[in-house]
């Protein structure tokens, strides 16, 4: 398949964000979904709400733990196959833990099988979508990533549905044969070519020759295999270091640190919305309630905001949008200890689910305008494994806080400021490279200002009509050694 020149923005690659739909439906819905089970886990095994809270972290942590593993299938083997056994490890782990007898048995099938599944998914899916997509690559990904809160405003009720009439155990067998329905978006993804995906190392990669030579004896082939040898592991390692050398890029470095406190401060909130709703007076349907609210207003956020900063006037203030995303989360998470009932509470999931679809939508957007589309794969695997820590150490610490505190509002409180921070990090890193390349140009301006147009003897003009007396003296120096020659 010959490379095309650039993304096609149509075609199959509408297919392409079906499939990154049903993804996100089947990995970031059902993640969410599993705090619905929370007040089972902690019912059946009896244990406080730190140890049951490890569930959703190791799911969560596993996820983006091993989103690196995933661009690697998806870069050296394919996206397809990296996708269709992700739903399979997926669905296998879900089954398993339908059988559990302990939080441990749960920690492994659901925690770490079942994450891993996702992570084999995730991050190759997304970074289809920006293979196949330039200009409207955020109202793409507002439509693909919509699939989160889609999936949650179905899923939420229709589990609590299923816990009542087959109890936990039968609800995640059944999630275990929905999630399966991953192996057909895998199926969806078909590769494409570009030029700028083709990284040349030196040497014999940068010639596109492939000999068709007849066969070779075996003396030829043993002489030449060394040579072979130690050219591919050569091309192999630089090759290696051209997929990840965005690392070193100081944008890319701002946006890792800016992306460990965002994932700090958002996951605890879809764990702990529904037990802190029940314990505020609300009734179960409401709680369940609450998450589809804000399922289906992730909605509006991912396609509104995809759409509004694909807009000329936003297009190069998709990094400040981002911020005022995370920003506005990080604002609803401190309000939240003082909404104690259900008509105070719908009004948070609106706002919150709003700008979580809005600021979810703009990371892989954001992230491809920092490193280029050809290592959007990798860099979202990066991304995302960033996630991993927080999200295994936030629910559990939010926990601790709850069981000590005998409240939520330390735990929404650190959570806030949190998102808050990470907001706030990532405007004066744009602010400082703002004002760098203003002084930057300031200094060019400068200096082609003071350029000389042409010497007399001793006398140097210049574009401004003066010159330093040493300048005139060296330049007098050098014109009078020049004439006697």
């Amino acid at each position: 398949m010959a490379p095309r020149a650039g993304p096609p923005d149509g075609g199959w690659g509408w297919m392409i964000v079906a499939g990154c739909f049903l993804v996100t439906i089947c990995t970031r819905a059902v993640t969410r979904c599993i705090s619905i089970f929370f007040v089972e886990f902690q019912a059946y095994f009896g244990q406080d709400y730190a140890r049951t809270a490890w569930i959703h972290s190791i799911v969560d942590c596993a996820t983006m733990l091993c989103a690196p593993l995933g661009s690697l299938i998806s870069n050296h083997v394919s996206c397809q196959v990296g996708i269709m056994l992700g739903g399979l490890l997926a669905s296998t782990g879900l089954i398993l833990s339908s059988f559990a007898t302990s939080l441990e048995h749960l920690y492994l099938s659901l925690g770490v099988l079942t994450g891993l599944g996702f992570a084999l998914c995730y991050s190759p899916a997304i970074a289809m979508v920006g293979k196949y997509f330039n200009k409207r690559k955020a109202l793409a990904y507002g439509i693909a990533m919509s699939g989160s809160g889609i999936g949650t405003f179905i899923l939420a009720p229709v589990v609590q549905l299923l816990i009542e009439q087959f109890s936990w155990r039968g609800a995640l067998l059944i999630l275990g044969g929905f999630v399966l329905n991953l192996c057909v978006c895998g199926a969806l993804m078909r590769p494409i070519a570009l030029k700028e995906d083709r990284k040349t190392a030196p040497g014999l990669l940068e010639q596109d020759y492939v000999p068709e030579a007849p066969k070779q004896d075996l003396k030829q082939l043993s002489i030449c295999s060394p040579l072979i040898k130690a050219w591919s592991h050569e091309c192999l390692c630089y090759c290696s270091w051209k997929e990840y050398d965005f690392l070193l890029m100081p944008g890319f470095m701002v946006l890792a640190v800016s992306v460990l406190f965002m994932a700090y401060g958002c996951s605890p909130l879809f764990v702990y919305l529904v037990p802190y709703a029940l314990s505020v007076g609300v009734s179960h349907h409401q709680a369940a309630f609450l998450m589809s609210i804000l399922g289906v207003i992730d909605i509006i956020g991912n396609i509104t905001f995809g759409w509004l900063t694909d807009r000329r006037c936003l297009k190069k203030y998709r990094h400040f949008c981002y911020l005022f995303a995370v920003g506005m989360d990080g604002l609803c998470c401190l309000f939240l200890p003082v909404l104690q009932n259900f008509p105070l509470l719908v009004p948070f999931s609106f706002t919150f689910g709003y700008f979580d679809g809005a600021y979810v939508t703009l990371i892989p957007v954001v992230t491809a305008d920092v490193v280029g589309t050809s290592s959007l794969s990798s860099a979202l695997g990066v991304v995302y494994f960033l996630h991993a820590i927080p999200y295994l150490v936030s629910p559990p610490v939010a926990g601790w806080l709850v069981d000590t505190t005998g409240s939520y509002t330390a735990s929404f409180l650190l959570c806030g400021f949190s998102m808050i921070f990470s907001s706030t990090l990532l405007c004066f890193a744009r602010l400082a490279k703002k004002i760098k390349r203003t002084h930057l140009r300031s200094l060019t301006n400068d200096t082609h200002s003071k350029q000389h147009i042409w010497t007399n003897g001793a006398i140097a003009y210049s574009v401004t009509g003066e010159l330093d007396q040493k300048d005139a003296e060296f330049l007098a120096v050098d014109t009078s050694s020049y004439s006697n020659r």
